[in-house]
C-alpha cells in the first residue's frame, strides 16, 4: 500500500479552498486596518505627516490587494496551482509590515 493522497482519501482541492480563503481574510483585515488608519488620519485638525500616512495606508492596502488578488486567481484557474513565488510572498510581508508601521505611525501622532 503506499503512502500518499490515494491512501488517505484526502481531497486535493480543499487545501487551495482554504488557502484562499486565508488571502480572502487577510485582504478584509487590511482594509479594516486601513479605514481605521484613515480615521486616526483624519481626525480633528489633519496634519501633513497625518495625510500622508493615511495615503501610505491606502497605497499599501492596494499592493496586498492586488498580490491577494493575483494568488487567489492563481489558485482558482488550475487543478494543482503553482506554489507561490518568493517575489511575490517577500512583498505581501513587506505590505503587511509597512502597513503596520504606518497604522503605528498613526497611533503615536
Amino acid at each position: 500500500m503506499t503512502a500518499g493522497a490515494e491512501g488517505t482519501g484526502r481531497d486535493p482541492g480543499l487545501q487551495p479552498e482554504r488557502t484562499r480563503l486565508a488571502w480572502r481574510r487577510t485582504t478584509l483585515s487590511a482594509a479594516v486596518a486601513t479605514v481605521l488608519a484613515l480615521k486616526a488620519a483624519l481626525h480633528g485638525r489633519p496634519s501633513a505627516a497625518g495625510v500622508l500616512a493615511g495615503a501610505v495606508c491606502c497605497a499599501l492596502w492596494l499592493a496586498l490587494l492586488g498580490i491577494a488578488h493575483s494568488r487567489v486567481r492563481a489558485l482558482t484557474t488550475t487543478p494543482r496551482p503553482p506554489v507561490l513565488a518568493p517575489r511575490q510572498a517577500t512583498a505581501a510581508v513587506l505590505c503587511a509590515g509597512a502597513l503596520a508601521v504606518c497604522a503605528v505611525v498613526l497611533v503615536l501622532q
